[in-house]
């Protein structure tokens, strides 16, 4: 399980982080990204991302998202 979450933390900073948060120690992205204060919700066949306007780093999760969301969808 551990292993797996590396690999996630890896390809999270080659994909859709930027600036400092793409060269960033784990221990920096779990604090500032994955303990954050937000949810993602489904509607009219789209994802929303539902964040804390008092959330410190939401602007660097926002655009995280949106690169996330601006991927093409494997081909199966």
């Amino acid at each position: 399980m551990s292993l797996t979450a590396l690999d996630l933390l890896a390809w999270m900073r080659i994909l859709p982080l930027e600036g400092e948060l793409a060269t960033a120690e784990p221990k920096k992205l779990r604090y500032r990204l994955l303990h954050s204060a937000a949810r993602i919700t489904c509607g009219a066949r789209r994802l929303h991302l539902r964040i804390s306007a008092t959330w410190p780093w939401r602007n660097e999760l926002a655009s995280a998202f949106a690169r996330l969301t601006a991927l093409p969808r494997p081909a199966t």
